[in-house]
C-alpha cells in the first residue's frame, strides 16, 4: 500500500473535461484504504485493468475503494459524493452480512446492496454501492456537493470485504474513470477522470502483525489479529495481509529481535489471488523470549523487485 507508481500524462480529451470527480471515501488512499479492483478491460471472458493488470474480474463495471478491514468499517468511514449532483435514486434496506458468511441474504437483482445514485451535468452517473445499513443521509431530489457525506461504507449486497463500489457511467454507458478514451497503453497511468491523479498500485500490504501463533485468517480481515505479546508467549509470529497478488510473486517475512534476527522466510504465490495472508514465526525457547523491541518487516516481491514493503514494532516485557 506505500509503493507509489510513475504518473505518465496523456492528453485529455474533450470526454474525460465534463467530469471531475474525487475520491469517494473519507480516508487516505494508499494508507487507510486502497483500490482492490478495477473496471474490467477485457471484452471477453479474461479480466484486466486498464494499466492491463489483473486487478479486476470478468465484467467488473466499477472501481472497489476498500477499507483494511472489518474493524475500519465499524469503526465508521463515510461515503463522499465525488462530484456534485442530484440524488437520483436510494436504497436502505439491506443488512450488513458479507456473502460467504452464514446468514447472508440472496441479493439477486440487488447486488449493489444498499446505496446512492447521482446525477451529474452533461449526461453523467455516478452510483455508490454495498452501504451500511441506515446510514444512508440523502435522499432522492436532494442537491448535494463534491465531497458531500452520503452515508457510510458497509456490507451489504454482493460484498467479500468492506469497501464502496464507485460506478460511473455517460449517457448510459459504463465509463472507466481512470482511462475514459479507452487510450492509454499498457503500463502508463494518466489522470483519467479525476481531480488529482491516482496512483496505481499492482498490490500491496494491506496490514501486518504479531501474534503469538498462526492467526485465523478471519481474524485477520477483521482486524483482531494483532496481539500484545510477552516475554513468555508461546510463540512470535508474523503476519502480512496482503492483495492484488499474482503467481510468481514472492512474500518475505523477517523479524529482528533486541539479540538480532529471529526469523527471515519467504513463500511464493501458486496462483493469482485478490486477497490473501502469510504468516512465520517461531515457538518459545527455553530461556524465554529477551526482553526488548521486536521489528517485523513484510515485503511483496515481484520480479525481483520490492513492490511494497510494511513494517511492524513490539516491545516485550
Amino acid at each position: 500500500m506505500r509503493a507509489v507508481a510513475i504518473l505518465l500524462f496523456c492528453a485529455t480529451s474533450a470526454v474525460a473535461q465534463n467530469i471531475s470527480l474525487t475520491v469517494p471515501l473519507d480516508c487516505q488512499l494508499g494508507d487507510t484504504c486502497y483500490i482492490q479492483q478495477y473496471p474490467d478491460r477485457d471484452p471477453g471472458p479474461a479480466a484486466t485493468d486498464y494499466s492491463c493488470g489483473p486487478l479486476s474480474y470478468d465484467g467488473h463495471d466499477g472501481t472497489d475503494f476498500a477499507l483494511p478491514d472489518l474493524a475500519a468499517q465499524a469503526a465508521g468511514v463515510n461515503v463522499l459524493a465525488a462530484a456534485a449532483g442530484q440524488v437520483i435514486g436510494t436504497r436502505d434496506a439491506m443488512p450488513d452480512i458479507l456473502q460467504g458468511t452464514p446468514g447472508a441474504p440472496d441479493v439477486t437483482d440487488r447486488e449493489c446492496g444498499n446505496g446512492v445514485v447521482i446525477r451529474h451535468a452533461d449526461g453523467w452517473e455516478t452510483q455508490y454501492c454495498h452501504m451500511a445499513l441506515g446510514s444512508i443521509a440523502v435522499q432522492p431530489g436532494d442537491q448535494v456537493g463534491q465531497g458531500a457525506v452520503l452515508g457510510r461504507v458497509g456490507l451489504s449486497g454482493q460484498s467479500e470485504f468492506p469497501h464502496v463500489h464507485l460506478t460511473v457511467r455517460h449517457n448510459g454507458a459504463d465509463i472507466d474513470p481512470f482511462d475514459p478514451d479507452q487510450t492509454l497503453t499498457c503500463g502508463a497511468v494518466a489522470p483519467g477522470l479525476w481531480s488529482a491523479p491516482l496512483s496505481y498500485l499492482p498490490g500491496g500490504l494491506i496490514s501486518v502483525g504479531f501474534a503469538s501463533g498462526v492467526p485465523a485468517y478471519d481474524s485477520v480481515k477483521a482486524g483482531t489479529a494483532a496481539e500484545a505479546l510477552t516475554t513468555t508467549s508461546p510463540g512470535i509470529v508474523l503476519w502480512g495481509f496482503a492483495f492484488g497478488g499474482q503467481a510468481g510473486d514472492e512474500i518475505q517475512i523477517a523479524i529482528l529481535g533486541p539479540q538480532g534476527q529471529i526469523i527471515q522466510q519467504s513463500d511464493r504465490l501458486d496462483r493469482n489471488q485478490a486477497q490473501f495472508f502469510r504468516a512465520a514465526g517461531k515457538r518459545l525457547p527455553s530461556t524465554g523470549w529477551p526482553a526488548g523491541d521486536y521489528t517485523g518487516t513484510v515485503d511483496l516481491i515481484r520480479n525481483h523487485a520490492v513492490i511494497d514493503s510494511l513494517s511492524t514494532a513490539i516491545t516485550l516485557q
